[in-house]
């Protein structure tokens, strides 16, 4: 297990338990103890948790996870959500994506059908999209512009606009910090939020990207209305009862 794996878990239990002595995280992680504390001190200096005496207390508020912290996060439903956005998309089509760790599977999917011609255009404004689809032939990267957040490595601020305001996109995938059946489409940052909501005005269908840890709840900067969401991507384990609040407000749930 990596650092960032083990810092992932670290933050996930956690986020469940809301306290963790040191010989549990270690035990839960089959690491050393000494290995635990480094973990918690580093965790502590970047205000991802509150250290105590003999472990650690989870952050009362909401932050925003680094994306390379992200990644092992319900790595298996991403990868089945993402192979399920692929398969609704036409040869040919303009596709626009966010940044995100289920949009960049998407992204990853996408290319791997993108063989032979006519493939696919991607317009994103995340650089670790745009950096890892470049080298496939039958994929055209066009990139925002922007001001680059560590982050997300997603473009932000009004750069980003000059290019979005220029194009027209088959279909959207958003990346979400969150999703809510009545208030909508949620991230983290209001820079992130303000470029995504440009990126889906330009397109002719919305379909939100996220595993069930995200819905149902509520982040800082919203992005859009649930109105302007045509379809929602998801894994198996959202409730029966959760998916119809979203389709009696008009979204398709698809649960891959």
């Amino acid at each position: 297990m990596s650092r960032y794996e083990r810092w992932n878990s670290i933050l996930e239990l956690l986020a469940r338990e809301g306290r963790l002595t040191v010989e549990q995280a270690a035990e839960a992680l089959e690491v050393s103890t000494a290995t635990i504390r480094r973990d918690f001190d580093q965790l502590a200096q970047q205000q991802m948790l509150m250290r105590t005496r003999g472990g650690a207390v989870a952050q009362s508020v909401s932050y925003d996870l680094p994306l390379r912290y992200k990644t092992a996060r319900h790595a298996g439903e991403k990868q089945r959500i993402a192979e399920a956005a692929a398969a609704l998309v036409a040869p040919g089509a303009i596709v626009g994506m966010n940044g995100g760790t289920t949009t960049s599977e998407v992204a990853r999917a996408l290319a791997l059908r993108a063989d032979p011609e006519p493939g696919f255009t991607i317009v994103t404004n995340a650089l670790n999209i745009a950096a890892e689809l470049t080298v496939r032939r039958h994929v055209k990267i066009v990139l925002t512009g922007g001001v680059a957040r560590p982050q997300s490595y997603e473009l932000i601020g009004p750069l980003a606009s000059g290019v979005l305001e220029q194009v027209t996109l088959d279909v959207a995938f958003l990346g979400v910090d969150a999703i809510d059946a009545e208030a909508g489409a949620f991230a983290h940052h209001e820079g992130e939020a303000s470029v995504n909501n440009l990126l889906i005005s330009r397109a002719a269908e919305v379909i939100v990207v996220a595993d069930a840890s995200k819905i149902g709840r509520r982040a800082f900067a919203r992005i859009c209305p649930l109105g302007a969401v045509s379809t929602l991507i998801t894994d198996e384990s959202l409730s029966d009862e959760a998916a119809a609040r979203f389709g009696d407000a008009g979204v398709k749930v698809v649960r891959a």
